[in-house]
Order: structure tokens, then sequence, then C-alpha cells
């Protein structure tokens, strides 16, 4: 059964093997662990797929299965 999430959201910046975003359905700061970092820039819309954990951490955390630059 596949339990994948979606979540559309602004980069906020981008580190070795992560991105930070801003999530646009709740504003909430996020850290996307992925090896695709390289692809993206500040202020890129991105559609990011995940397997629907995110820790409990500040700011939560997820992994990216498929990241999408939207503009």
């Amino acid at each position: 059964m596949d339990r994948s999430v979606t979540m559309c959201a602004e980069v906020l910046e981008v580190g070795d093997g992560y991105l930070l975003v801003r999530n646009y359905g709740d504003d909430q700061e996020i850290i996307v662990r992925t090896p695709c970092f390289c692809r993206y820039s500040p202020d890129d819309s991105v559609r990011i797929t995940y397997n629907g954990i995110m820790t409990l951490s500040l700011p939560p955390q997820i992994n990216a299965m498929k990241i999408v630059k939207l503009n």
C-alpha cells in the first residue's frame, strides 16, 4: 500500500544533503533530506513526495522520495 504524501513548498535554504522549505499549506518550515540538493535554489517552488513520516524535531524533518521543481 502506497502511503506517500505530497506537499508544495518554497525553498528557503540549500545545504549539504538537505533543503529547508516552507510548506505552502500550513507555513511550517521543514527540513527535507535529499541527495538532489544541487538542482534547487532559494525561492524555488517545489512539489515534494515523501513517505508520510515526519519527525517531531524542530523544525520537523522528512526524507524525500521525489522532488519536482515547479518554477
